[in-house]
């Protein structure tokens, strides 16, 4: 029998890799998706997705959404606080696992194993240690559609921000920058693909600077 697993849902393309990933497999089902959010924005946290966005992914993909609410500028101390909650409140009902979507970095899946390991839960990878080249070009092949939500200007310019995620997006990317955007150079809204009954309705908005850095296009339902 297949193994009953979270998935932590960005709304991006990573976690949607990982997804169709874990769909592919026999061995585990996915029973739901956690997302955090930011709770004075109604918004992902660090991709700055509309709750509403990501809701009607969930209902596309077809699996229930569960948000771990956090306050602006929260402590990773609130954060592990309210992901424990949600967790050992899956864990007490004999879910396990947590499958993810990091590519490479070592030290964030370290900190995510170490963190499910204190509540006897597990990580999955599926896409660990994959080239982030292949699964660029992957991701593209399949039929996925992202738009790009943030960029750190210090990695990429302003102009990248709102942009479609696609060959000439990758071919205008510096060649120092992960394709993946896995040092968090940039982060996505996927909003079709296959793992959708249907495609995520959207239209673009306005593009704001944060922080002195961090430059996010905002994307409206419908």
């Amino acid at each position: 029998m297949p193994e009953r697993v979270l998935l932590s849902w960005s709304g991006g393309k990573d976690s949607a890799l990982a997804l169709y990933e874990i769909n592919k497999s026999e061995n585990f089902n996915i029973i739901a998706l956690i997302t955090t959010i930011t709770d004075q924005y109604n918004r992902v946290s660090m991709h700055g997705i509309r709750t509403t966005l990501v809701e009607q992914q969930a209902k596309s993909i077809g699996l229930p959404l569960e948000r771990i609410l956090i306050s602006k500028n929260a402590s990773n101390n609130e954060y592990e606080s309210k992901l424990n909650e949600v967790l050992i409140n899956h864990s007490e009902r004999g879910i396990n696992s947590v499958v993810f979507g990091e590519i490479f970095l070592e030290d964030v899946k370290k900190y995510r194993e170490d963190l499910l390991k204190k509540i006897g839960m597990k990580g999955v990878f599926p896409i660990w240690k994959r080239a982030s080249q292949k699964l660029a070009r992957q991701f593209i092949d399949l039929g996925f559609k992202a738009v790009i939500t943030c960029i750190d200007s210090e990695a990429i310019d302003q102009s990248f921000s709102g942009r479609e995620y696609n060959d000439q997006f990758l071919s205008d990317l510096p060649a120092e920058v992960d394709p993946c955007g896995e040092n968090g150079e940039f982060h996505s809204f996927v909003y079709d693909g296959p793992i959708f009954k249907d495609p995520i309705l959207h239209s673009k908005g306005d593009i704001v600077l944060r922080d002195n850095r961090f430059y996010y296009c905002d994307l409206l339902h419908g």
